[in-house]
C-alpha cells in the first residue's frame, strides 16, 4: 500500500489482483468503516460479492451514521455529520456508489450539485441572553500568548504530546479566546482531552480557519446521514451479492502468532442468542471495527431521561478489542479510550416541533425560515452563556423524506451535563426531553411564562446519552492505537475511528472510509494508492491566510528593512496578495 496524489492515481482503475478469487472476507461492524470496507473490497478489490459476509450485532446497518423515524416516539438522531472538500478518500467512495433518489447520478453528483445550489453558511453562530446575537462577529480574540502557545502547538511533534491534555500546552488566554468557543463547540473537545489530537486538527483544517465564524467551509448531505449515506451504500453492496447478517454479535477473534507471524484462525459469535463461530485459513479476512463512541447509547423520551450505561459487556465492540488485545502488545491499548467515562459523555436530544408556534422564534435566530428546504442554521448556534454550552443545529428540512413538510426537526447537544440549567435547574443528564425542551426553548428566546406549555405541547424531545462519544479524544500515545494492518499480521485489519493511520484526524467520516481503504489495499495487495490527505498544512498560501485570520486581520510586524527585501520575491507578493502586510 502506499499513498498518492493527482489525478493520475485518482481515476485510475487497479488491475485484478492476484488473490481476489482466492480470499473470503468477514467483515465484524456494519457501520460507515465496514460498509466501505466492502465497497473497496467489490470495487478496488474485485472480490466477488459473495464472498464477504458482514456481521452485525444490531438489527440495523450504519453504525453512528443513524436516523430513525421510530413510529411510537418521533424522529432520532444522535449526531450530524459535518463534511468538506478534502475528504478524499470518502468522496473516491461515493463517486461509485448510485443515488436513490436521481437517475444516472452518484451520491457525490447529488451532493456536489445540492451543495453548489445552496452553498452552506451561518448567519447567527452564537447567541447569548435568550437568543440575542451572541456578538460572534468573526474575530478569534485571540491575545498575542494565545497565538504563541497555538503556534507552538501547530509546529509540535507528535511525540511531545503524548498523553497530554490541552491544558498542558494551551493556557487560560487561550481558553477564553472566541476562538476555543468556535472551536470547541464545532468538534466537541473538553479542556482535558487530547492535546494530539488538537494539533492534528488544526494541521488538518487549516484550510478551514477563515470559515470557523460561519460555516463556510461546511458541506451537509440532504437527508440525515443514515438515508443519505448509509442506504446508498448498502443497496450498493446488496447489488453486489455482498451478505449482511444482523443480531450476531461477534464475541472473539482469536489468533495463532508464531515467529512475528500473525494470522486469525477463528472467529466466535453469538446469534440470535445462540454460540456460533467460523473457522479461519490465510485466505479467510478478518475486517474488525474496533471500539465505538456510540456503543451503550441509552434513549429517553419526552418524559423519561435516558439511564447512563457505562458498563462494557460481553459481545461488545469494546469487549471484543479486549480480547484481540490481549493476545498481542501491537493490537492496541483499548483501556486509554474506554477507561474514563467520565472525560468521554454528553448528551443530545432529537427534538421535532408538532406546530407553528415555535417556527418564528427560530427564524428570528437563524434569520431563515427553517421550511424552506434550503439551508437553515448552516451548522450549529451555540448558546455562548448556558451552563450546559448548549448548542443546536437545523439542517435543511425535511431532514427525514418521511417527515412531515410542516414540522422541523432540530438537534440539540450539551458538553456540560452535570450543571444545572439556567431555565431548568437540573442538570442535563438527569433531565426528560421535556424539561431539555424548556432549557433550549429558553436559550431561544420565547417569553417565560409560553415556556413550559409550549415544551409540553408544541414540541416532542428524545434524549439521548452516549457514555463513549468522545473517546477518541482522550490523551494517547504511539501504540495505544493499533495500526490498520499491525506489523506480522497475514489475514486481518482494524477498522475506524480507533484505528492508526497517518495524519488524518479522528471524529470525520473520512477517517472511517480511509482506515477500511487502507485495510483493503493493503491485506490484498491493490496497485492504486489511498488518497493522500490534503495538503494545506505544507501549502505556504493557506499558513499565510491562516495567520492573518488568526490575527483578527492584523498585518504581520516585519521590519521594513526586511520588508524591501522580501519585495524583490515571490515571498512578498504571497504576503501582500493575501493582506498579511
Amino acid at each position: 500500500m502506499y499513498y498518492s496524489s493527482g489525478n493520475y492515481e485518482a481515476f485510475a482503475r487497479p488491475r485484478k489482483p492476484a488473490r481476489a478469487d482466492q480470499v473470503t472476507a468477514t467483515i465484524v461492524g456494519a457501520g460507515l468503516a465496514g460498509l466501505a470496507a466492502a465497497a473497496f473490497l467489490v470495487r478496488d478489490g474485485q472480490v466477488p460479492g459473495d464472498k464477504i459476509t458482514i456481521l452485525e450485532a444490531s438489527d440495523l446497518a450504519g453504525g453512528a451514521l443513524d436516523g430513525i423515524n421510530d413510529p411510537a416516539k418521533g424522529f432520532k438522531v444522535r449526531g450530524g455529520r459535518e463534511m468538506e472538500d478534502h475528504f478524499e478518500c470518502l468522496w473516491d467512495l461515493y463517486r461509485s456508489v448510485p443515488s436513490l433518489e436521481t437517475a444516472d447520478a452518484s451520491v457525490l453528483d447529488e451532493f456536489y450539485w445540492l451543495n453548489k445550489d445552496d452553498p452552506n453558511y451561518s448567519l447567527m453562530r452564537s447567541t447569548e441572553h435568550q437568543g440575542q446575537d451572541g456578538h460572534a462577529d468573526g474575530k478569534f480574540r485571540l491575545t498575542k500568548k494565545a497565538q504563541k502557545d497555538l503556534v507552538k502547538l501547530f509546529l509540535s511533534r507528535d511525540e511531545d504530546l503524548y498523553d497530554k491534555r490541552i491544558t498542558d500546552v494551551l493556557g487560560r488566554d487561550f481558553l477564553d479566546s472566541t476562538f476555543w468557543m468556535y472551536w470547541r463547540t464545532m468538534f466537541a473537545f473538553e479542556e482535558w482531552h487530547s492535546a494530539l489530537e488538537m494539533k492534528l486538527y488544526l494541521q488538518r483544517f487549516v484550510h478551514h480557519i477563515g470559515g470557523l465564524p460561519d460555516f463556510s467551509a461546511l458541506k451537509f448531505t440532504k437527508y440525515n446521514q443514515y438515508e443519505s449515506l448509509t442506504l446508498p451504500l448498502v443497496a450498493y453492496l446488496d447489488r453486489a451479492g455482498v451478505r449482511f447478517v444482523y443480531n450476531t454479535a461477534v464475541t472473539d477473534v482469536r489468533f495463532e502468532i508464531a515467529g512475528g507471524r500473525k494470522v486469525a484462525r477463528r472467529l466466535d459469535w453469538v446469534q440470535n442468542g445462540t454460540p456460533g463461530g467460523l473457522d479461519l485459513g490465510d485466505d479467510d479476512l478478518v475486517f474488525v471495527t474496533n471500539g465505538s463512541l456510540v456503543e451503550n447509547s441509552t434513549w429517553g423520551d419526552h418524559h423519561t431521561a435516558p439511564a447512563f450505561d457505562p458498563v462494557i459487556r460481553e459481545g461488545g465492540s469494546w469487549d471484543l478489542w479486549r480480547k484481540i488485545a490481549k493476545q498481542d502488545p501491537n493490537f492496541g491499548r483499548p483501556e486509554k479510550f474506554c477507561g474514563h467515562v467520565e472525560e468521554t459523555t454528553w448528551e443530545s436530544a432529537s427534538l421535532t416541533t408538532l406546530d407553528d408556534r415555535v417556527l418564528p422564534y427560530i427564524e428570528k435566530v437563524c434569520q431563515r425560515d427553517p421550511l424552506s428546504g434550503r439551508v437553515v442554521t448552516g451548522g450549529i448556534v451555540t448558546v455562548q452563556d448556558s451552563s450546559w454550552l448548549m448548542s443546536w443545529t437545523i439542517n435543511r428540512q425535511p431532514h427525514f423524506a418521511s417527515q412531515p413538510a410542516t414540522s422541523a426537526v432540530v438537534w440539540i447537544y450539551g458538553l456540560f451535563m452535570d450543571a444545572p440549567g439556567d431555565y431548568v435547574r437540573k442538570p442535563m443528564r438527569d433531565c426528560t426531553g421535556e424539561e431539555i425542551a424548556r432549557e433550549w426553548l429558553f436559550h431561544l428566546g420565547v417569553p417565560v411564562e409560553q415556556i413550559d406549555e409550549l415544551a409540553a405541547s408544541s414540541v416532542v424531545c428524545l434524549p439521548c446519552m452516549m457514555p463513549f462519544v468522545t473517546s477518541f479524544f482522550e490523551p494517547r500515545r504511539a501504540g495505544d492505537r493499533p495500526d490498520v494492518v499491525p506489523a506480522g499480521v497475514v489475514n486481518f485489519a482494524f477498522l475506524g475511528q480507533f484505528a492508526e493511520t497517518s495524519r488524518d484526524c479522528i471524529f470525520t467520516t473520512e477517517y472511517s472510509v480511509r482506515t477500511a481503504m487502507e485495510a483493503v489495499y493493503r491485506l490484498l495487495d491493490v496497485e492504486r494508492g489511498v488518497p493522500e490527505v490534503f495538503g494545506s498544512a505544507y501549502d505556504v498560501r493557506t499558513l499565510i491566510k491562516a495567520t492573518v485570520r488568526s490575527r483578527d486581520g492584523a498585518k504581520l510586524p516585519i521590519p521594513k528593512l526586511l520588508q524591501k527585501k522580501l519585495d524583490k520575491t515571490v515571498v512578498g507578493d504571497l504576503l501582500r496578495r493575501y493582506e498579511a502586510v
